[in-house]
């Protein structure tokens, strides 16, 4: 009996999930499969806030190691690695890093969802950007389940690794350069939301004096984690125009660049407050905000 080849596997597979998401054979996703959409993130919302304070917790946790750095202490790395590696030193720490795993991962398949709803609704730029951020949750989420299970991660040197195998060749070359532009833009993104307090639109906040301190925290917490994102993708974009990877990092790299800046210390230390407050910004848009 001869064997399948892979390609008629793949045909069917692909034909079984159509017939799956197509009941009604109109060739649009069908009306079941968006309910059960809707119901899927309705149910993952709590757990997903969880998941959000989380993320504001770990913002907080990487502004005290900024500010450490700042002050000298070079041991370990200012990013989510040297966060969770906080973390899991504790006493109980891994018990709480599993935890925080599932909640998320809640936060990653809430976002994955809700940006394919969007991209069903054709709402293009909303839909990639939810997808995008359930990739990162999902990436934090990865690293998390590493140190809760015992072990550890270096970002610095996946990325150097990566980045070294894409560069073998020009097109990879240039896919490192796009991808620092597109961090840049991001960055970007971050600083003029901050500015011109876009995200009060992400808050459902009363009035009163309560306001003015989550518009102080949101202020310079976006322009503190914007500012550190565009030192990543100028990273990238210097590795790709000197075609040397080693120029690439991460946000560890980015914060030890902002170090050796004239007054160097100082603006780290702003950026270091800064994350803590975007930290203190996502906790209140867990109980308060849209996700």
């Amino acid at each position: 009996m001869s064997a399948v080849p892979t390609s008629t596997w793949v045909r069917r597979g692909v034909r079984a999930v159509h017939q799956l998401i197509d009941r009604d054979g109109d060739g649009e996703v069908s009306d079941d499969v968006e309910d059960g959409a809707r119901a899927a993130r309705e149910r993952l919302e709590p757990v997903a806030r969880v998941g959000y304070a989380i993320s504001g917790v770990l913002h907080v946790l990487i502004g005290v190691l900024a500010v450490r750095l700042a002050l000298g202490v070079r041991q370990g790395s200012a990013d989510q690695g040297g966060a969770l590696a906080a973390v899991a030193g504790t006493p109980g720490g891994q018990v709480l890093l599993w935890a925080a795993s599932a909640a998320l991962a809640a936060l990653a398949v809430w976002h994955l969802v809700d940006g394919a709803l969007e991209l069903r609704w054709r709402q293009l730029g909303d839909g990639a950007k939810d997808v995008a951020k359930g990739l990162v949750y999902g990436a934090v989420v990865v690293t998390a389940a590493t140190y809760a299970s015992g072990g550890e991660t270096d970002a610095e040197d996946t990325s150097d690794d990566v980045t070294e195998q894409l560069m073998e060749n020009l097109l990879g070359t240039l896919a490192v350069g796009a991808a620092g532009l597109a961090v840049l833009g991001v960055g970007v993104y971050h600083v003029v939301k901050g500015v011109r307090r876009r995200f009060r639109d992400d808050l459902r906040l009363p009035e009163g004096p309560g306001r003015v301190a989550v518009d102080v925290a949101g202020v310079l917490g976006y322009t503190a984690k914007g500012l550190a994102l565009g030192v990543v993708g100028v990273l990238f974009v210097a590795a790709a125009a000197t075609n040397d990877p080693r120029e690439a990092g991460g946000l560890d790299a980015a914060l030890r660049a902002l170090l050796e800046l004239p007054a160097g210390p100082g603006v780290l230390v702003v950026v270091g407050v800064g994350f803590a407050a975007y930290g203190v910004y996502a906790a209140v848009r867990a109980r308060l905000g849209h996700l």
